[in-house]
């Protein structure tokens, strides 16, 4: 089964030559690897060009910042592997982990499987405690409007078959997509496994993004496609 990684990347010049080296050298010999660059302007698109293009499967370009959920939504529909998966480039999630997290798929166990940084017993770069506290209350009000079980809506890692994947109309074009996905995986009743990742968290100084005004949104948006879709 072909594997379709699909890469949003902002302004990651300082990570992303590593973490394409980390995803070609990634024990899952059969992939296509697509890069959303988000229209970057820290010399990402130029790395791109000049050194990346010719590694990977495509290289898409956005013709101006767009977010996240509208760089995912432009990778997932550009994917043609049986399964997809999603990976930030900013270094903070492992590709050698690739195997654990899509074999649930390929055992035909699931349809979609998260990967979950609060569960097993794999390393955790400790960093802010309000971010955790944060992602929990999200979670678990995901949860219950599901009622599903996560522990980690907002990890990077979900891999998808394709065609649920491609599927589902992706409406956010920020840290959004996360809930959103989730609920509108939850409604279509298909088969979801978590597995237990580890996690190397950047502190803001390294260059993370979300802040908590994504967080309003992503409580918006977990009552908005559970609840008034």
């Amino acid at each position: 089964m072909m594997l379709s990684v699909v890469i949003p990347s902002y302004n990651e010049a300082a990570t992303i030559e590593k973490l394409i080296a980390a995803v070609l050298r990634a024990p899952y010999p059969d992939k296509e690897i697509i890069v959303i660059d988000d229209y970057s302007t820290d010399g990402t698109r130029e790395i791109l060009q000049a050194d990346i293009e010719s590694k990977v499967s495509r290289v898409i370009y956005q013709p101006f910042n767009q977010g996240k959920g509208a760089a995912l939504r432009a990778g997932i529909r550009a994917a043609t592997g049986d399964i997809v998966i999603i990976q930030d480039a900013d270094m903070e999630y492992d590709p050698s982990e690739y195997p654990k997290v899509i074999q649930p798929i390929i055992e035909d166990k699931a349809d979609v499987v998260y990967g979950s940084r609060f569960m097993g017993g794999e390393p955790h770069r400790v960093v802010y405690f309000w971010h955790q506290v944060g992602n929990g209350m999200l979670t678990l009000l995901s949860n219950m409007f599901s009622n599903l079980t996560f522990t980690d809506i907002e990890t990077c890692y979900k891999a998808f078959r394709r065609e649920i994947i491609q599927s589902i109309t992706i409406e956010e074009d920020r840290f959004g997509v996360e809930p959103e996905i989730t609920a509108k995986i939850a409604k279509i009743k298909c088969r979801i496994y978590e597995v237990g990742i580890s996690y190397y968290g950047r502190t803001y100084e390294e260059g993370k993004k979300i802040n908590w005004k994504d967080g309003v949104r992503a409580l918006y948006c977990i009552v908005k496609y559970n609840v008034l879709r």
